[in-house]
């Protein structure tokens, strides 16, 4: 069966291409909290909003992965690194000092 095959190929491009969004996704805010901790009360308002409902939107992508029974163990590995990475991630935001 070439067409099940074909879709399977897909299937797996498709996951993969969307956990490397969500791990780049993450890069970039873990990267903007990082640089926040170095500025005296970083965290506006504004900013501060913005970076939960940030944050809100990636667990929630994150958190509501339902792996295809084709997964890699290698994917979900990944996955599992991502959900430890959104608490890292949490934690160094509320360890911002406020404004």
């Amino acid at each position: 069966m070439k067409w099940h095959e074909n879709t399977m190929v897909n299937i797996d491009k498709v996951w993969t291409t969307y956990i490397e969004g969500l791990e780049q996704s993450l890069d970039m805010l873990d990267r903007d909290i990082r640089e926040a901790k170095d500025m005296a009360k970083a965290c506006t308002n504004e900013w501060c909003t913005a970076t939960e409902h940030i944050l809100d939107d990636l667990s929630n992508s994150v958190f509501s992965i339902h792996e295809p029974v084709t997964s890699k163990p290698e994917r979900s590995q990944r996955i599992k690194a991502l959900r430890r990475r959104i608490h890292d991630i949490y934690a160094d935001y509320r360890s911002l000092p406020r404004a």
